[in-house]
């Protein structure tokens, strides 16, 4: 079947009454391919949310945001746990917060949580075609 649904449509007049029955065949394979879309999209919409929330990060220590602010503070606690295993990829000192910083360690982070979710994502595709 080249189609997702093959409609079948049989009508039947008897006596001046028409009857229209419609049958709907579904594709397996389809179904197949319907979830592991909806299962890629649930992995980007997770990865999307955790590489905004670095990339919050990254900015505002760049820009300096005071970490007394509710909202830098939220994104700074957030982060923390996604961070924190790339600390010692750069002679990592506890950031003075109200003064510019690259962190050069989020900027990694963002890389290889992307790199990640595209691997979860080939692997829920591999056996598509």
């Amino acid at each position: 079947m080249d189609n997702d649904v093959q409609n079948i449509k049989e009508t039947t007049t008897q006596s001046g009454d028409t009857t229209q029955k419609t049958t709907e065949i579904k594709n397996p394979q389809n179904d197949i391919k319907h979830k592991n879309n909806v299962v890629v999209r649930i992995i980007w919409f997770i990865a999307g949310v955790l590489l905004v929330l670095l990339g919050f990060r990254f900015i505002l220590s760049l820009l300096g945001a005071n970490i007394t602010n509710s909202f830098a503070n939220f994104i700074y606690n957030t982060s923390h746990p996604f961070v924190s295993p790339f600390f010692s990829l750069f002679n990592y000192h506890e950031p003075v917060y109200g003064v510019s910083h690259f962190e050069t360690y989020t900027l990694i982070a963002m890389i290889v949580y992307a790199i990640i979710a595209w691997g979860i994502v080939k692997l829920v595709q591999i056996n598509q075609d």
